[in-house]
């Protein structure tokens, strides 16, 4: 039996998990040369989907001057419906005042909840404001915070797995997937 069997609503495996795995390694390795060895990074983790992305690349950025925390925000409700604001839920409880900060978002596709965060964010002076993604949908327009990393392109669909939702399922799965939401939703 498939993988994609297993799940009820999943269409299809988009990234595996060794993939992800790999890029996540490229990704830290990049984010380490791009800041001065010397200077710490405040990386702050967009939850709930972002949380194991945002573990793993940590452990892959390789050096012992970082911090780590996370913010919560919601748009979405329940199934694919989405709403027009963005809550912030839970903010940082470290300052960003002259700090490196990496945002660690797992999808950008409204670009909506990124805008919201990064600015409050860079309203508290930090000495630089990046983002990083593990998935870029290239569907938003107005986006104030392009990612400087992303990992992959995604196509525009519902994706799950590694972090990613569809009404709290699929989180737990060890790669990104596509999901029929009429199939998946509220089940």
């Amino acid at each position: 039996m498939s993988e994609v069997a297993t799940y009820p609503g999943l269409k299809t495996i988009l990234f595996g998990e060794d993939e992800i795995a790999e890029r996540v390694r490229e990704l830290g390795k990049k984010i380490d040369a791009h800041y001065p060895a010397e200077d710490e990074i405040l990386v702050i983790g967009l939850l709930k989907g972002g949380f194991i992305f945002t573990a793993d690349l940590v452990r892959a950025i390789g050096r012992a001057n970082l911090k780590v925390d996370f913010v919560m925000a919601a748009l979405y409700g329940r199934g694919t419906d989405a709403s027009g604001d963005v809550r912030l839920l839970h903010g940082t409880e470290l300052t960003v005042a002259d700090r490196h900060v990496l945002v660690v978002e797992d999808v950008v596709d409204s670009g909506k909840t990124l805008n919201r965060i990064c600015d409050e964010l860079e309203s508290g002076s930090p000495r630089s404001l990046e983002v990083i993604a593990l998935l870029h949908k290239r569907l938003c327009t107005g986006l104030r915070h392009e990612p400087r990393w992303v990992g992959f392109d995604a196509p525009a669909e519902w994706l799950v797995g590694y972090g990613l939702d569809l009404g709290e399922r699929y989180r737990h799965l060890p790669f990104v997937g596509a999901v029929i939401p009429e199939d998946a939703r509220g089940r």
